[in-house]
């Protein structure tokens, strides 16, 4: 069976992966072979290699309508040849077409990438080794109508054709207080009296039916920390990596903000002038304007956070309140606005919002509680400016 060997590398929070595919053509005719595997889809693949009977191939990066071309003229001339790209279903999948495998043809296909890892709300770092590495498998159960289903084949998870290992070192100037997994792991093995560095893999016998993940806790986690790296400027003298680097991991301890117990004080505005009558549109006539602000009205009511203040205005000619003052939001208050609210009707005349809202300004705040206040209206207002201007003069009271 086909073997697949991880070799995982955490340095502080940051996580290299090298994964190497191993493969072999049992038919009797050339395949043209290609491999689908998922990742992170925050990860950066930086080195791709094949070994082809003994003959390593290094990838290249191209644009990639050339890269095409140069890849169908050398399977059209049955040359050996490789492509890696991102899906175009999906970003959190690499697909690399092998070529051309003949008969009894072994490969070995090593890709490596980078990424950074998140943390956990514990302080805890997280890797996640996703179930399905290559080929893709689907789990029981899960959509036949993936694009990914074009080129993979669909193979239940406990009828895995291939073997699988994963060793990861992990290296922190924190120190690293434990590493816990959902997969059994082997003893952890410290690789310093001062637990900088530590080693573990997947037990033995270990079956891949679910997804490998890593939580790696470290000591002094907010402790900031410097890691360089030096260049080399012999692989690729133009090249990004030629220079030294430097990562700066930088972990503030943030106190956890208790919940406030500030609710708010909550005043809705319902216009029930006459034209709140009219239907909400010349197309749809089904629906009135004043139903729709009533529904709209009724589930805020309902949506109410607990302890908070409230009150409802109905406003055209005239205005009145649901209560004389903002009071506490409970079962029975809330009721009675339900019941009110269902009885409204527009029904009072032209739409003079100013002197309601001159009304609720002139209450008194309620200590703890910032009010929020909610208009309902279709906006047929004539006195436009002095509404304006009311509203700014009191923007810091209110939202």
């Amino acid at each position: 069976f086909p073997h697949i060997c991880v070799t995982l590398s955490v340095r502080e929070f940051v996580a290299g992966v090298a994964a190497t595919l191993n493969y072999e053509n049992e038919e009797k005719f050339p395949l043209e072979t290609f491999f689908v595997f998922p990742m992170d889809e925050d990860s950066a693949v930086y080195s791709f290699e094949a070994m082809v009977d003994g003959k390593t191939i290094k990838a290249e990066l191209k644009d990639k309508k050339k890269a095409h071309i140069i890849y169908e003229s050398a399977i059209s001339h049955r040359h050996q040849a490789f492509l890696l790209e991102e899906d175009k279903c999906s970003r959190d999948v690499f697909c690399c077409n092998v070529g051309n495998l003949q008969p009894g043809s072994k490969v070995a296909l090593t890709l490596k990438y980078v990424q950074e890892l998140p943390l956990e709300a514990d302080g805890a770092l997280r890797y996640v080794l996703p179930a399905v590495l290559n080929p893709r498998y689907r789990c029981s159960g899960s959509p036949e109508d993936s694009c990914l289903d074009l080129k993979t084949p669909i193979v239940p998870l406990d009828d895995l054709p291939y073997s699988f290992s994963m060793t990861a070192t992990v290296s922190s100037q924190h120190g690293i207080e434990t590493i816990q997994s959902n997969c059994p792991l082997s003893p952890i093995e410290y690789l310093g009296d001062k637990k900088t560095s530590a080693q573990i893999s997947l037990a033995d016998g270990h079956k891949f039916d679910r997804d490998v993940e890593l939580l790696i806790y470290y000591r002094e986690v907010h402790t900031p920390s410097v890691a360089v790296e030096l260049g080399n400027p012999k692989n690729n003298p133009d090249g990004l990596m030629k220079d030294p680097s430097a990562m700066v991991c930088f972990y503030p301890n943030i106190p956890e903000v208790e919940p406030s117990a500030i609710c708010g004080e909550f005043v809705f505005l319902m216009d029930c002038s006459g034209s709140m009558q009219c239907p909400i549109s010349k197309q749809d006539k089904s629906q009135l304007r004043i139903e729709a602000a009533k529904e709209t009205l009724i589930l805020l009511l309902k949506s109410l956070p607990v302890n908070c203040y409230f009150n409802i205005y109905a406003f055209g000619s005239s205005f009145e309140a649901f209560f004389p003052n903002s009071v506490k939001y409970t079962q029975d208050t809330m009721e009675e606005a339900l019941r009110r609210v269902k009885l409204m009707r527009a029904d009072l005349g032209g739409t003079e919002i100013l002197t309601p809202l001159q009304v609720v300004y002139r209450e008194p705040s309620i200590p703890g509680h910032p009010l929020q206040l909610f208009v309902f209206t279709d906006g047929e207002v004539t006195d436009t400016f002095s509404i304006i201007k009311e509203v700014r003069n009191h923007r810091l009271r209110h939202r």
